[in-house]
């Protein structure tokens, strides 16, 4: 563990919008974030969210401040880096240099150009959203782009971690690519993917639906409790329908039957405001939320009794996933190090950034196992406790399997997200478990749970009680709204918390219904957000508990929503018809390509981009673009259409206009010669799914590179080894422990 630091990071930020948030997250940790140049074409509200806090030096002091940085965070197309030399190195090889491009600094895509329309395209995020009588569309508020900025700021605290100075390269494509759920690994496993349908889940029965007064977000998918209970409600309001029959009983029944299901719920929701079904669902610890406009999260009683909004420039912003200032004040210029000194470099170590660290893994679904995948593909020893008796779905239940046939052992989603890991048996009902659980802290750096609050402490293991057994760990608890606060007994699934979040809002078409999002968006957001809390302890020195609110974490990403509320929105010229337009570009879309339900995303993102394409597509120059935009985008529809994407994608791109297909599934792992080239879908031998294909990492460090190195363990494959390895436990107590039923 490094020794003990308080001194602040310091970052020089060089990004553009494809890492804004990498910079905004660093400087919500504490970092001295500096640039070197003034954003241009930003709004108010743009500007103050994304570059309040951090403080403003002229451009000539570029060398010098890169060489007191501790990061250098830069990001844009190949061709516009400052501090990539034509060989690929870094121009400032001390730093740790992190590097956010479109598409990765190496593979034949390395000089393509994109926003976040071309690189959710690329990556596989637009083909999941919209209707599917329509074009597809993006999830709102350039998630795609914020993803990259997340997982930039993570490679910057790994490449800290490791204690040399390294170039860090992420391409916006792959960390797209590494967020889709089962986007892609539906494609591995089982021969399809899914497609867009307005928000409904293909693998958890949970979707939006109509209230009297506007929309809730919820379902019954889950423990045999949320179907349960949720049937008891339905009956004390004599809404049940046939659903009381024995036949429903049967999760495969419900399943097979949803629309039905899906039928006698939505009846039961349009009676009942979308207030009433929220409080009623968290009364009843229920999957259930409201799904709110984006101005509302200011009156969040939640957000508000944890302290999570930040003060602007005198208006109230969203804030950060973990405790930061309260107050940010916009960019200044006063922007220099004190000396031209970084601090003092750690030791390098050998393999992976985190080889050597230990973390006792007490997760499931989706959040926290994305958690530890990613310790653990950096060399992290992840020592994953799991049960029969406390059964994760992504291992048990037959719609997450993704394999024909597959069982606990082989279920796709889980082999997928619980690579590189140790698997323990332990029965976590019994008191047995529980003290064989407590004997294993001492010996792990951090503990990663997503239990309900209040959980551990029933084991003796809330984080004092932790402390008093390992002094220094760090115990990083996801709850879905946190462990304090009036709703810390909210049960949330991701589509209530994007509709918590007032993401779900956003996802409406103009004058149309939400539609909310067809994957766990949420949750991988708020596993990269209590990452960067865990490196950044780890980093410190510190032990400590971080108390991670996964709703935090998605209020995070909505941008200058908030303050737009009060410092108004630029138009974008968005309609049911052109969804994907932009404030910034005309034309900015998603265009019919030749084959069924083919498409491209294009945009034109300055002046010679627009002149370029518009030769190609033969299209129309009106006087004013906007003004025009509905004949620019029936002509390039017209142009587009009668040639396949991938063609279109690459002859634009070739002329230096952002373009890209969007990618299903399929593509993505069996088309994309860019990702195979990057070996982005590395294989995995496993005993009983044979090869598989697995996404990859996106945080590529030159120095410290992670690796796949094992496939996901059969249940309670490792539990001798580790227990007799970290506790000395003798065949004979492990065989009396087995026979107990403890280590099942």
């Amino acid at each position: 563990m490094p020794e003990h630091e308080t001194a602040p990071l310091r970052v020089l930020d060089l990004t553009d919008v494809l890492a804004f948030q990498g910079a905004r997250l660093l400087t919500g940790l504490g970092a001295d974030v500096v640039r070197v140049d003034v954003p241009h074409g930003l709004t108010e509200a743009e500007n103050l969210h994304w570059h309040a806090g951090k403080r403003l030096a002229p451009e000539s002091a570029l060398d010098e401040l890169a060489a007191g940085a501790d990061i250098v965070l830069e990001s844009g197309p190949v061709a516009r880096l400052r501090g990539v030399r034509a060989d690929g190195s870094s121009r400032w090889p001390d730093a740790v240099h992190v590097v956010v491009t479109p598409f990765g600094l190496t593979g034949p895509r390395r000089q393509w150009t994109g926003d976040d329309l071309i690189v959710a395209s690329a990556g596989g995020m637009t083909w999941l959203g919209g209707r599917p009588d329509a074009q597809p569309k993006p999830p709102p508020r350039q998630q795609a782009v914020q993803l990259a900025g997340a997982h930039a700021a993570i490679g910057a605290l790994l490449g800290l971690m490791s204690g040399t100075g390294q170039l860090v390269d992420i391409s916006a494509q792959e960390a797209v690519a590494a967020t889709l759920e089962t986007g892609a690994i539906a494609w591995i496993h089982g021969g399809h993917y899914p497609v867009r349908n307005g928000g409904v889940y293909e693998h958890v029965a949970h979707r939006i639906f109509a209230a009297s007064d506007g929309y809730v977000a919820g379902g019954y998918s889950g423990s045999d409790r949320m179907w349960t209970d949720l049937l008891a409600w339905l009956l004390e309001e004599g809404e049940a329908g046939d659903l009381a029959d024995e036949r429903w009983s049967d999760a495969v029944t419900r399943w097979r039957e949803r629309p039905h299901v899906d039928e006698i719920v939505q009846r039961f929701v349009a009676k009942r405001t979308a207030r009433e079904i929220a409080e009623q669902g968290r009364a009843r610890a229920l999957p259930w939320a409201e799904v709110v406009d984006p101005a509302q999260l200011a009156d969040n009683p939640q957000l508000n009794a944890r302290g999570f909004f930040v003060d602007t420039g005198g208006v109230r912003d969203v804030g950060f996933p973990w405790p930061a200032p309260s107050v940010l004040p916009p960019m200044s210029g006063t922007g220099t190090w004190r000396t031209a000194e970084r601090r003092v470099r750690r030791p390098g170590v050998a393999g992976g950034a985190l080889s050597g660290l230990r973390v006792l893994d007490l997760t499931w679904v989706l959040a926290g196992p994305y958690v530890t995948k990613t310790l653990g593909e950096h060399g992290a020893d992840i020592v994953k406790i799991e049960s029969k008796h406390r059964q994760d779905p992504t291992r048990f239940a037959p719609s997450m399997r993704l394999r024909p046939g597959a069982g606990p052992d082989d279920a796709g989603y889980f082999l997928n997200f619980n690579r590189n890991k140790r698997s323990v048996a332990l029965n976590l009902r019994t008191p047995q478990g529980q003290r064989v659980l407590r004997d294993l802290v001492p010996h792990c750096d951090v503990i990663v749970e997503n239990f309900s609050p209040g959980v551990l402490a029933k084991w003796g293991m809330d984080h004092d009680s932790l402390t008093r057994l390992n002094p220094g760990v760090i115990l990083v608890s996801m709850a879905g709204v946190g462990q304090t606060g009036p709703w810390r007994d909210a049960v949330t699934f991701a589509d209530t918390l994007a509709a918590m979040s007032g993401l779900s809002s956003e996802t409406r078409d103009p004058s149309g219904p939400p539609q909310g999002l067809t994957f766990g968006l949420g949750d991988m957001v708020a596993a990269n957000a209590a990452v960067l809390a865990t490196l950044n302890l780890l980093l410190r020195g510190e032990g400590g508990h971080v108390d991670l609110s996964q709703l935090e974490a998605m209020a995070a990403t909505m941008g200058p929503a908030l303050l737009e509320a009060r410092l108004g929105a630029p138009h974008d010229g968005r309609t049911a018809d052109y969804p994907n337009r932009s404030a910034n570009a005309v034309p900015h879309g998603v265009y019919p390509a030749a084959g069924e339900d083919r498409w491209v995303a294009i945009a034109a993102l300055d002046e010679v981009q627009w002149e370029a394409l518009r030769g190609l597509a033969g299209l129309p120059d009106p006087a004013d673009r906007r003004a025009g935009e509905d004949e620019i985008d029936t002509a390039l529809a017209a142009w587009t259409r009668r040639r396949p994407a991938e063609h279109t994608a690459a002859l634009l791109q070739d002329a230096g206009v952002a373009a890209a297909v969007v990618a299903t599934g399929q593509d993505l792992v069996d088309r994309d010669d860019h990702l195979a080239a990057r070996g982005f879908y590395p294989e995995l031998e496993h005993p009983l799914a044979g090869r598989v294909r697995h996404e990859g990492i996106v945080a590529r460090l030159s120095r410290t590179p992670g690796a796949l190195t094992a496939p996901a363990p059969l249940l309670g494959q490792h539990t001798a080894e580790v227990l007799g390895e970290l506790l000395g436990l003798s065949e004979r107590r492990l065989a009396e422990l087995k026979a107990e039923g403890v280590t099942e």
